[in-house]
C-alpha cells in the first residue's frame, strides 16, 4: 500500500503515536494515506478507537514482529 506520508513512532509509548498520528493527519488533505509504524502492543486498539472517535479511516493494520503498523486514511 502506498502511503502520502509516513511518521515512525518507534520506541514511543501511548498516547504519543496517537498524538504524532493525530498531527501529521492535520497536515494532510482529504483521502491521503498515512502509515504509522509503532512498537506499542497498545496501539492496536488505540488506532482502532482514534479511528472510531476522529472519523479518520482505519485502512489496515499488520504486526511484522514486533512491529506494528496502521495505515490511517484522512477524512
Amino acid at each position: 500500500m502506498e502511503a502520502n506520508k509516513e511518521l515512525d513512532t518507534r520506541g514511543l509509548n501511548c498516547p504519543l503515536p496517537i498524538l504524532k498520528a493525530k498531527k501529521a493527519l492535520a497536515d494532510m488533505s482529504s483521502g491521503q494515506t498515512l502509515k504509522v509504524v509503532a512498537t506499542d502492543p497498545g496501539s492496536v486498539r488505540d488506532f482502532q478507537a482514534f479511528a472510531r472517535q476522529t472519523g479518520n479511516e482505519l485502512v489496515d493494520q499488520q504486526t511484522a514482529g514486533e512491529e506494528f503498523i496502521h495505515w490511517l486514511r484522512r477524512r
